[in-house]
C-alpha cells in the first residue's frame, strides 16, 4: 500500500455525472412496454450499478432467466441511446479533478454498456480526458470482479497496486480491492451511501473537489 499512484480509475455514474433521471426514465418507459409496474426515482437508483440486466431484473423483480428480461434491456437500452443526456449533468468538481490530474494516465471502468457510455461521455464531452475505457459488456465479467480493472491496470501499463479506483458504489471498492488497488468512495453518488460505507473504502471524499489533492498525498510518479 506504499506505492505511489501511477493512474486513476474513475467510475462513471454516481461518480462522474448524475444520470439518475434518464436512467429512472428509461427504465421506467421500458417496465411500462411490457406491462410492469413503474418505480420512483429513488427506488431505481438503489438498482444501479451492476449493469442493465441487473437493473431491469431488479426493478421488474424477475428472475434472471426470466424470458421478458432480454426484452426489458433492449426496450431500456433503445429509450436510453435515443435519451442519454436530457438532464444528466457532470458533477460539480468532476471536470476540474479531471483536468488537475490529467498528467497521470485516467482509466474509466463503468459497468454501465458500451454504446451508452460512448454516447453520455460524447454528448458531455468526457471521453478525451480517458486513455482507456472499459464498459460493463467489454469483458466476461464486471465490477464487483476485479477482472476489469486488472485489464485496465495491464492496458495502461501500471502494476494494480499503483492504481486508485474512485467510485460511489460498494462494486467499485470491492473490485478495486480484490484487483489489489487503492479506492476511495465519494459521497455525492447515485447508490445509497450505507451501501458504499459497507465496503469501507479507505477513505471517502465529499466531492471530486477533493480528489486532487488526495493524490497528491498518495505521491505519484
Amino acid at each position: 500500500m506504499s506505492s505511489p499512484i501511477r493512474a486513476v480509475i474513475f467510475d462513471l455514474d454516481g461518480t462522474l455525472i448524475d444520470s439518475r433521471a434518464d436512467i429512472a426514465r428509461s427504465a421506467n418507459r421500458a417496465l411500462a412496454t411490457l406491462g410492469f409496474a413503474e418505480l420512483p426515482l429513488e427506488t431505481i437508483s438503489e438498482f444501479v450499478g451492476d449493469g442493465a440486466p441487473k437493473l431491469l431484473e431488479r426493478a421488474a423483480r424477475i428472475a434472471a432467466d426470466d424470458p421478458r428480461l432480454s426484452r426489458l434491456v433492449a426496450a431500456f437500452l433503445d429509450d436510453y441511446a435515443a435519451h442519454p443526456v436530457v438532464t444528466t449533468r457532470v458533477f460539480p468538481g468532476a471536470r476540474e479533478a479531471l483536468a488537475a490530474l490529467a498528467a497521470l494516465p485516467l482509466g474509466l471502468c463503468t459497468n454501465k454498456p458500451r454504446v451508452t457510455t460512448e454516447l453520455v461521455l460524447r454528448a458531455l464531452d468526457l471521453e478525451r480526458h480517458f486513455r482507456v475505457i472499459v464498459a460493463g459488456d467489454d469483458l466476461p465479467r464486471k465490477k464487483p470482479d476485479p477482472l476489469p480493472i486488472l485489464h485496465l491496470a495491464e492496458k495502461l501499463g501500471v502494476p494494480a497496486e499503483s492504481l486508485l479506483v474512485v467510485g460511489d458504489g460498494a462494486q467499485d471498492i470491492e473490485a478495486g480491492r480484490a484487483a489489489g488497488a487503492r479506492a476511495v468512495g465519494v459521497r455525492h453518488g447515485i447508490q445509497p451511501l450505507e451501501h458504499l460505507l459497507s465496503a469501507n473504502p479507505e477513505r471517502v471524499l465529499e466531492s471530486l473537489v477533493e480528489l486532487p489533492a488526495y493524490v497528491a498525498g498518495l505521491g505519484s510518479s
